[in-house]
This record gives structure tokens, sequence and C-alpha cells, in this order.
């Protein structure tokens, strides 16, 4: 009889065990799971977010854009075109030829420089030195190209 009562006792004892043992598995693979669907919601808003925030800077680029051509209808426009003359000289020598949208052609009637043709463009310039080996592109749309990652920062700045 006390062997059957510790045999009993014993297999309550490991059933008893097995059944803790389960349970704090089960429960361990709940929080697992728990925590894995987490963070996936807290990655999936953090995507939602930032594509707003890419779209959100792409329409502000083509707000940039359409401004920047605004911009070409300012008296200011021709002090910039001479400015980016200037440059293109110091950097590519005296003797430069540029290329620059139709609608800009008046601006450069009294320009020491060769005109070279018209080019689709929002506004700027692209210079080459006299042999046609060097190129400065200062377009708008290559100023803007070029500091993009800037521009972003800042945007992202006044956002957040």
């Amino acid at each position: 009889m006390k062997k059957n009562l510790r045999l009993k006792t014993k297999k309550n004892t490991v059933i008893q065990e097995l059944k803790d043992n389960y349970e704090k598995e089960a429960k361990l693979r709940s929080e697992r799971e728990a925590a894995r669907i987490l963070e996936g919601g807290k990655l999936e808003a953090k995507k939602i977010v930032f594509d707003a925030i890419n779209k959100n800077l792409d329409s502000t680029f083509e707000i940039i854009k359409k401004d920047l051509g605004k911009y070409t209808q300012n008296s200011e426009y021709k002090n910039i075109l001479e400015q980016m003359i200037k440059t293109s000289k110091n950097a590519l020598g005296k003797n430069i030829t540029i290329h620059f949208k139709e609608e800009d052609k008046s601006l450069f009637n009294d320009s020491e420089v060769t005109l070279g043709s018209t080019i689709q463009t929002l506004g700027g310039i692209v210079a080459e030195n006299s042999d046609g080996t060097k190129e400065l592109d200062l377009t708008f749309e290559e100023l803007l190209r070029n500091n993009e990652d800037e521009i972003k920062t800042s945007i992202l700045e006044e956002i957040l």
C-alpha cells in the first residue's frame, strides 16, 4: 500500500511538474509572440510615418521647383546668372560657352561669354570650357540635387 501511495504521489508530482513546465513554456511563447506582434506593429507605424514624411518632402520639392521657375521672372535672377558665369569662369577659365533656357537668351546680350545651345531647365546655366572637355552644371535642378540632403534635413527640422 505504501508503495502504491508513493507511486501515486510521485506520479502526481511528475504530472504537476510537467503541467507547470508546459504552462511556463506556453506563457513564455505567448509573451514572445505578443512582443513580436507589438514590434511588428511599431515597425509598421514607423513605416507609415516615414512614407508620409517622404510624400511631404516630395511635394515640398515640387513646390520649391515651381518657386524656382517663378524666380526666373524676378529682377534678381539676372544677378544670379552673372554670379554663375563668374563662378564658371573661375572654375573653367576665362573663355567659356554657356547653355541656358531659351527665355534667358536676352539676359546674356552684354555678357563676355560664348552662347551655346539652349537647354531644358528651370533656370541657371551649364558652362563648358573652351575645348569642351570640362563642364559645370549650375542649373537649378542640379543645385537642388546636389544639396538635397541638406534641404531635406532643414525641412525635417522644421517639421519635427
